[in-house]
């Protein structure tokens, strides 16, 4: 089974750059605490390396 990645917008992209608060929106993520379950490749991974200090990651099943 393909394994898929759970991300949580757990800090505000206000103060971020615009490259940060762009890549938050392209992973689907609108507010705070806001969830989104995303393929696990490394397209999607090299995005959450950017803006890992904004988010939570967690590896599901899918």
């Amino acid at each position: 089974m393909a394994k898929k990645l759970k991300v949580t917008l757990v800090k505000s992209p206000i103060g971020a750059i615009p490259k940060h608060k762009k890549t938050v929106e392209a992973l689907g993520l609108r507010k705070l605490h806001h969830s989104n379950t995303l393929p696990d490749n490394e397209a999607v991974r090299g995005m959450l390396w950017h803006v890992k200090h904004l988010v939570q990651v967690e590896e599901v099943e899918a």
